[in-house]
């Protein structure tokens, strides 16, 4: 991992261990881990869902979702009104390491270093800067594969 990465994703992890004891979650955030290293997504599983349908990056998944900003608070995005469908594979690396955590009918809400969301690259369309580190609260609807 380029150390530029690693700078980053040691601040980023500052950040959401602060937002989290900040807001009385560090006791319910689960850290995922790549291979035995931490790759510094958080996630609550809210709703676990049921039956067992397996994840690969060939599958489908429909959601819902609110994209927040962590620093500010904002609701970037929400499909409250839509659930769109994508494939697994083609998701932002944070949601394809989430995801899979909850089964159909699963909530799940995921913090996300930027390394695993847009890393460097502002989202301007979405009101993201560089770095961005978000939250997203996830309901799975449907698994298709």
């Amino acid at each position: 991992m380029p150390a530029q990465i690693r700078a980053q994703l040691a601040i980023d992890d500052k950040l959401i261990a602060d937002y989290l004891q900040t807001n009385g979650l560090s006791s319910k955030a689960t850290v995922i881990d790549s291979a035995g290293v931490s790759t510094g997504i958080r996630y609550i599983i809210d709703t676990l869902g049921s039956g067992n349908d397996l994840y690969t990056s060939s599958t489908q998944i429909t959601v819902g979702y609110n994209a927040i900003l962590l620093t500010t608070g904002k609701v970037v995005v929400s499909t409250d009104q839509f659930h769109p469908s994508y494939i697994l594979g083609q998701t932002i690396r944070g949601w394809q390491f989430g995801v899979p955590k909850v089964k159909k009918g699963g909530t799940i809400t995921l913090y996300l270093p930027s390394h695993y969301a847009y890393g460097p690259f502002a989202q301007p369309t979405l009101g993201l800067p560089a770095n961005a580190l978000l939250i997203f609260k996830i309901k799975v609807y449907d698994i298709t594969n």
